[in-house]
């Protein structure tokens, strides 16, 4: 049940609502994790955004490039975000471990907020996908939660599951960074070690970043002399 929860369970305005009942702490956290990127992102830059969810995020980043793409798999939440559009964003409808797009073509690609684990693809396919539509020299930027940040995420998810965004949190299942929920839905976490066995295993180098004892960033530069295959087989349905 969990691999399409967001996009049946959680898009547009549950998703919104999601981010609307966050603590201070939690919206803090969500502050310091677009600050992150936007002191990454250069005027002028092609940006591209995994997992765009209603535009929440790519809103934000048109303060510093209008150059602006978003995927999700959800209709619900595109159509919102094209709705409320004020900087002429690209949308579309794309599965983040297979991109439509071609090799290097964003200057920026950035999946956070612990989309690796949460959008249920293979993460070695979304970061072989993230660098190769990136351009050589650019960045991907991908983030999880930190093990510091656990009480508060926690919490928040605790009180999505009493609004009923969520099904009721299974205690006996959660802990040590998994949180579990009665209906099927499970969030885990990726690693600082996690993320850096991931870039070993295409060959990069990754840099580890620890921001606002929120959230694990790992930043891939794309090295100039790599080429990344495309992923193999199928996109699924």
């Amino acid at each position: 049940m969990t691999k399409d929860y967001y996009a049946k369970k959680l898009s547009a305005e549950r998703l919104r609502k999601v981010y609307e009942i966050a603590s201070p702490r939690v919206r803090q956290y969500l502050e310091e994790e677009i600050r992150f990127v936007l002191d990454r992102i250069e005027a002028d830059a092609l940006v591209l955004e995994l997992g765009c969810g209603y535009g929440r995020v790519l809103e934000r980043l048109a303060s510093k490039t209008k150059r602006i793409a978003g995927i999700d798999t959800s209709w619900e939440s595109l159509r919102m975000a094209a709705a409320e559009d004020r900087g002429g964003f690209m949308l579309a409808l794309m599965n983040a471990a297979f991109l439509g797009f071609a090799d290097k073509t964003f200057d920026l690609v950035a999946c956070i907020q612990n989309g690796i684990s949460a959008f249920k693809v293979d993460p070695l396919d979304l970061m072989r996908e993230a660098v190769r539509v990136t351009r050589p020299g650019g960045r991907v930027l991908l983030s999880s939660y930190s093990q510091k940040f656990w009480p508060h995420r926690l919490e928040w998810f605790r009180e999505q599951a009493r609004h009923g965004l969520l099904g009721e949190i299974d205690e006996a299942a959660t802990g040590n960074g998994v949180i579990a929920c009665k209906d099927g839905f499970r969030a885990t976490t990726f690693s600082a070690d996690a993320f850096l066995a991931l870039a070993s295993r295409l060959g990069l180098a990754a840099e580890i970043f620890e921001v606002d004892e929120s959230s694990v960033f790992c930043e891939i530069i794309r090295p100039w002399d790599t080429a990344m295959p495309s992923t193999s087989g199928i996109a699924p349905q």
